[in-house]
C-alpha cells in the first residue's frame, strides 16, 4: 500500500522472539538425508527428531521440559529396517507419534511414561520398540498425518505414486488416492473429509478420502522443485508455495472447488533463493507463516478477503533446514503468544521462537485468542469411515489463562461464504444406503456440504419489500407521456417536437401504487429526457446550417473554374 495510508490489523506488529541458547536444545544429531520433509514434529509435551542413527531407521523423542543439552546416548525409537523420513503426533494423543521410513512401512509408537533422554551412569539404555507397523505401500513411504478429528486415522503417501487412509487400530489401509507421480505434500481440510495433495507432475488435487475421487484438479507452479500445500482452516482455500519456470520462490492461494482457473490474484513472487518453503497457517490469527531451507528468515502474511498482506519477517543469520510449529492448545497465553515455531541451526540445536502480539493489558486478549481444536477427537475411526462428517471439538484458551480445565465443545461443520461446494453427481435414489459387508470394507460415501435453504436466507424483510415494490412497478399501466416521450426520439429532425414534451411532462403524475421517492426518479428521468430533446434540436439547427453552408461552397467551387476558363480564352485571344 503506498502514501501514509496503513491497513488496520492486530497482527502489524507481532515480532519474532527467539530463546537463550542454553534454553535451547543442543547436541541433537539431525538425519542427513535429503528428503523433503520438516524433520522435527512437536506436541505440548514431546519433540520428535529425525535422528542420524547406524544400524537402521531411528528417530529421537525429547521431552520439551528437558531443555539444555543432550546426552551423547540416549534411547532411541529403533524398528525400521531404513531412515525415517517423517514423523507426525497423534492430535488426541500426546504419546503416540507415527513414522514413514524408506523400508515401505509406517510405524506407530508410543513414549513411555516419565520417559526421559537422560540416563543414570551405568544404567542400560533401552530403545523403544514400534506398538504396530502398517504395510500396505510398495516403495517407501514419504510423509504421514493424522486426521484432524477422527481417532485412529491416518494418511500416508508413497513412492509407489499413492496416499493411503489408515485404520491404525485395525491396522488395515481403507481408501487408496491413485496419483501420476511421487507426493511432495498433503494436507486435510477443516472437517477431514477432503484431502489436498501436490506432487512432482506439478498438479495440485483435491481429493474426497472416502469416495477415492478426485473433486477439483488442476495445474499448479511451474517450477521444477518440490512445492507444499496447507489447507486454510474453515475456508475452502488452499496456500501453495513453489518455483516459476524462472525459479523464482513463489506463493499462491486457490479455490479448492475450482483448481483448474488457476490461483486467486495471480501468483506472489518471494525471492530467487533455492531453497524449497515450508508452510504454515494459523486458523486463530488468519496468518500464513513461509519458513525456507537455508534461509535465516521466516516470513509471515495475513489472510484476508481472498490476499495475503505481509505483515513482517523474522531475520536470523542462522539458516534451518527444518521446522515445526506448536499445536495452539500448547502455546503460553499469559506472553500474548500467538504462534511458537521451532526451527533446527546447523543440524546440532533446535531453536523454539515465540511470535507475539505486544499489549500492555494484562488481562486475557480475547480478539487474538478464539476458540481452538481440543485434545479430544470428535469421531471415531468406525464412524469416519461409515460416512459421518463433523467439525473438530474445540475449547476456549480462556480456560487456560485463568488455569481452569477446558471443557470440549461439540464439533459442528462450519457454514461460511466459502464453504466447500459438493462435487457435482448423478442424482441419488431415496433408498437408504446399503450396510457394510461382513468383511468389514468401508461404505465409498461422497463427500457432501451441507445444503442451504435459498428460500429462507431471501425471505427477509428487506427482500419482500423490493420484491413487493417490484410487482407493482410491473403492475402499473404504462403511461402515454412516456409512449411520447420514447417516440420523439424516432421523429424527423426537421420536426422536433421539444415543447409537447415538456407540456407532457408537467402533466405526468404519479400512480398511487408509486412511492415518492420512485416519483422522484421518474421526474429526474422526465428532466434528463426534456434536456436531451433540446439538445437534439440544437444539434438538428447546428446540422442544418452546416449543410446549407456545404451546399454554398460546393456552388462557389463549380462557379469559380467556369470564370477562370472564360478569362484565360480572352487573354489568349488577346495574345494570338
Amino acid at each position: 500500500m503506498s502514501g501514509r495510508f496503513v491497513r488496520a490489523s492486530k497482527y502489524r506488529h507481532v515480532y519474532g522472539q527467539p530463546t537463550k541458547r542454553e534454553l535451547c536444545y543442543e547436541n541433537v544429531r539431525l538425519s542427513k538425508n535429503a528428503w523433503d520433509s520438516s524433520l522435527i514434529k512437536v506436541n505440548p509435551l514431546y519433540l520428535s527428531v529425525n535422528w542420524d542413527a547406524s544400524g537402521g531407521g531411528a528417530f529421537a523423542v525429547i521431552p520439551l521440559k528437558e531443555r539444555g543439552k543432550v546426552p551423547d546416548q540416549i534411547p532411541l525409537f529403533r524398528g525400521h529396517t531404513a531412515t525415517v523420513l517423517d514423523t507426525d503426533w497423534n492430535p488426541f494423543d500426546d504419546s503416540v507419534v507415527a513414522t514413514a521410513s524408506e523400508d515401505g512401512k509406517v510405524g506407530i509408537w508410543k513414549v513411555p511414561e516419565d520417559f526421559t533422554v537422560h540416563t543414570a551412569i551405568g544404567e542400560n539404555i533401552k530403545d523403544v520398540a514400534p506398538v504396530s507397523k502398517l504395510s500396505g505401500h510398495s516403495r517407501k513411504v514419504g510423509h504421514v498425518r493424522f486426521h484432524p478429528v477422527a481417532s485412529n486415522v491416518l494418511a500416508s503417501s508413497s513412492g509407489d505414486y499413492t496416499v493411503k487412509i489408515w485404520d491404525v487400530e485395525a491396522g488395515k489401509a481403507m481408501y487408496t488416492l491413485k496419483h501420476s507421480d511421487t507426493i511432495t505434500s498433503m494436507s486435510f481440510n477443516y472437517t477431514g473429509a477432503l484431502l489436498a495433495t501436490t506432487s512432482r507432475d506439478k498438479k495440485i488435487r483435491i481429493w474426497d478420502t472416502r469416495s477415492e475421487e478426485i473433486v477439483s484438479e488442476g495445474p499448479g507452479h511451474g517450477g521444477a522443485k518440490n512445492s507444499h500445500i496447507v489447507w486454510m482452516g474453515e475456508y475452502d482455500r488452499v496456500a501453495t508455495t513453489g518455483f516459476s519456470r524462472m525459479s523464482d520462490r513463489q506463493v499462491a492461494i486457490w479455490d479448492t472447488t475450482d483448481i483448474k482457473r488457476g490461483p486467486i490474484g495471480d501468483f506472489i513472487m518471494l525471492d530467487s533463493s533455492a531453497g524449497i518453503n515450508m508452510i504454515h497457517y494459523d486458523e486463530g490469527t488468519k496468518c500464513l507463516y513461509l519458513a525456507g531451507k537455508g534461509d535465516g528468515n521466516i516470513r509471515y502474511f495475513e489472510y484476508e478477503n481472498d490476499e495475503l498482506f505481509a505483515l513482517s519477517e523474522y531475520k536470523s543469520s542462522e539458516p534451518q533446514r527444518g521446522i515445526t510449529f506448536m499445536p495452539k492448545r500448547g502455546i503460553s497465553v499469559h506472553n500474548n503468544e500467538v504462534v511458537r515455531a521451532y526451527k533446527t541451526v546447523n543440524d546440532s540445536l533446535i531453536e523454539p521462537i515465540q511470535f507475539i502480539v505486544p499489549r500492555r493489558a494484562e488481562t486475557f486478549q480475547s480478539d487474538i485468542y478464539p476458540d481452538c481444536p481440543s485434545g479430544e477427537a470428535a469421531l471415531t475411526a468406525s464412524q469416519f469411515f461409515e460416512g459421518e462428517t463433523s467439525g473438530p471439538k474445540l475449547i476456549s484458551l480462556e480456560s487456560v489463562y485463568d488455569g481452569v480445565e477446558p471443557v470440549p465443545m461439540p464439533g459442528s461443520i462450519p457454514s461460511t461464504p466459502t464453504a466447500v461446494k459438493k462435487p457435482i453427481s448423478p442424482a441419488k435414489s431415496s433408498e437408504p444406503a446399503p450396510a457394510p459387508s461382513a468383511a468389514g470394507s468401508p461404505k465409498k460415501t461422497p463427500y457432501q456440504q451441507p445444503e442451504k435453504d435459498i428460500e429462507k436466507a431471501l425471505s427477509t424483510p428487506k427482500v419482500n419489500d423490493m420484491l413487493d415494490k417490484a410487482s407493482k412497478a410491473e403492475e402499473t399501466p404504462k403511461s402515454s407521456t412516456l409512449t411520447k416521450e420514447e417516440s420523439s426520439w424516432s421523429e424527423e429532425p426537421e420536426e422536433p417536437e421539444a415543447t409537447p414534451v415538456k407540456e407532457s411532462t408537467k402533466t405526468l403524475a404519479p400512480a398511487k401504487t408509486i412511492s415518492s421517492s420512485e416519483t422522484s426518479k421518474i421526474s429526474a428521468l422526465e428532466s434528463k429526457i426534456e434536456a436531451y430533446d433540446k439538445k437534439f434540436a440544437a444539434l438538428e439547427s447546428e446540422l442544418a446550417e452546416i449543410k446549407s453552408l456545404l451546399e454554398k461552397v460546393t456552388k462557389k467551387d463549380v462557379v469559380e473554374p467556369t470564370e477562370s476558363t472564360k478569362t484565360n480564352g480572352v487573354e489568349a485571344s488577346e495574345d494570338s
